[in-house]
């Protein structure tokens, strides 16, 4: 097992990852290369930064970080323009927006206590 398997923030990721495709997989057909596509990519990238920033300098990880929570941050505005357009539910958006609160508090509290 590598190191960055054993994170939690990075299981969690992976948990999430496999819920938005879930939760994508009705969004309209049309969306496929729009939102639908960005939304998986941003939620893919949290998952890999957090990965590849586990095998780099201290310094590059927290770099790796900053760009896996800024991932979380743009997942977060388009589950925003999705509720917005009837695809998902309030319930819905609330239910993935306190997931990735959490995703990225444990993102910040990894890279607060990774020191030179």
């Amino acid at each position: 097992m590598h190191n960055f398997e054993k994170l939690r923030v990075y299981q969690e990721s992976l948990n999430i990852t496999d819920d938005i495709y879930q939760l994508s997989e009705k969004f309209p057909k049309n969306e496929i290369f729009g939102i639908t596509n960005q939304l998986r990519r941003a939620s893919v990238s949290i998952v890999l930064n957090i990965t590849e920033g586990s095998g780099r300098t201290k310094k590059e990880f927290r770099h790796f970080l900053n760009m896996a929570r800024t991932s979380a941050y743009e997942c977060t505005a388009i589950l925003e323009m999705v509720r917005r357009r009837g695809y998902i539910t309030d319930g819905e958006f609330k239910n993935f927006y306190d997931k990735l609160e959490i995703i990225i508090k444990m993102i910040n509290k990894l890279r607060s206590s990774i020191h030179d």
